[in-house]
């Protein structure tokens, strides 16, 4: 498993972060999705150890949250939201340094640099000044810094927030092939949800501290039960009647009806409705949810189940 928490909780005065959260995550490539405030950064830095929690307990990477925090340190790498660069240094010996600091022999050190260097397209960047950089090349430096001791997880916060989209494509690729690629475990934190779906395939989502729904993102976004995307070939007006008389919902999407079907009804009654008004069915295939609805309906069954406790 990449981490397990049990009854996780974190207070700020009254505020509370994270509250009684509880969660299973195996390895492979996660998203973290939740509004603004709903703990995700303060998940993160309770994985790294930069935070003491209230109460509870838990384990990253096999390892005991509360007495191995440095060893987990060491076996994850960090990308940070904030920028964390060091002025007047180079960007390989930025990289080195971040290696050092790992605890990685100066010499071993930076011939890794090198390496990592390489692998984010900075290579020919590597003896410029890190302020020189652009605000895509800081964000693909960090990166390299993170990976810089071959780390067991990487942890990404928001790591395409305020980037061009070249410079977002570059970043997600890359994170892409860290996590199918070099298959290294990724903990992708975005409020970008195209973002999260094109690196992951397992999601967590927080609301308010708590966990609202996990799984991979092709189960959570299952088909709708008894729901249909249609397109006729000539008539939908005379179709949709037919449809409404019959006791199906719908709703119109581009230029086809989503038809739910009534309880208890098969596929088989929009055949017969298609035959009572002469009409021929193009095309027919379940509906699927997005990631955002996956991710809307939770926000909502949660914030309904707040207002009627």
């Amino acid at each position: 498993m990449l981490f397990v928490l049990r009854d996780i909780t974190k207070t700020y005065g009254k505020i509370t972060a994270l509250s009684q959260l509880s969660v299973t995550v195996p390895t492979g490539a996660v998203g973290l999705l939740g509004p603004n405030g709903a703990g995700k950064t303060t998940l993160i830095r309770t994985l790294l150890g930069l935070v003491t929690i209230d109460s509870g307990a838990g384990e990253v990477l096999g390892l005991d949250l509360l007495t191995r925090r440095l060893d987990i340190r060491q076996a994850v790498g960090f990308v940070s939201e904030d920028e964390c660069l060091f002025p007047n240094l180079s960007g390989v010996e930025f990289i080195a340094y971040a290696g050092e600091l790992c605890g990685m022999p100066r010499s071993e050190a930076l011939q890794r640099a090198h390496e990592v260097l390489n692998y984010v397209a900075l290579g020919e960047a590597r003896y410029r000044p890190v302020e020189s950089y652009s605000s895509g090349m800081k964000q693909r430096l960090k990166l390299a810094a993170a990976l810089v001791h071959d780390p067991r997880l990487l942890i990404l916060d928001e790591p395409t927030n305020g980037m061009d989209p070249a410079g977002r494509d570059e970043m997600l690729e890359l994170a892409r092939d860290l996590a199918h690629g070099k298959e290294m475990s990724l903990l992708f934190s975005s409020h970008l949800l195209p973002d999260v779906e094109h690196v992951c395939d397992h999601v967590l989502v927080l609301g308010c501290g708590r966990l609202l729904i996990q799984g991979q993102i092709q189960e959570l976004k299952n088909l709708h039960d008894h729901c249909y995307e249609v397109e006729v070939k000539v008539d939908a007006r005379s179709f949709a009647r037919r449809l409404g008389e019959a006791g199906c919902t719908m709703r119109e999407q581009d230029h086809s009806l989503i038809v739910g079907l009534p309880p208890g009804q098969s596929l088989e009654l929009l055949w017969k409705l298609a035959a009572a008004c002469g009409e021929q069915i193009r095309c027919l295939r379940p509906q699927k949810s997005t990631l955002e609805e996956v991710f809307l309906k939770a926000l909502e069954e949660d914030h309904h189940a707040e207002t009627t406790n």
